[in-house]
């Protein structure tokens, strides 16, 4: 197996966030959607920018660089 990488947490993360934000946007609150929002406009931004604060967490934590 091999080790992931920054951008793969990123995308695991970012769709656990989404599916999470959906489940409970349908089943506890519409609110909900606002989250699935956010991560989806920063996934979007960070395709323009590179910028990403997940980025940054996930390598001080000792993830390893792309």
């Amino acid at each position: 197996m091999r080790k992931m990488k920054v951008t793969d947490w990123i995308h695991v993360i970012a769709g656990v966030f989404i599916m999470t934000s959906l489940a409970l946007g349908h089943w506890v609150h519409p609110g909900w959607f606002c989250f699935t929002a956010f991560v989806g406009l920063n996934l979007f931004q960070y395709g323009f920018t590179g910028f990403c604060p997940l980025a940054i967490i996930l390598k001080r934590c000792g993830v390893a660089c792309d």
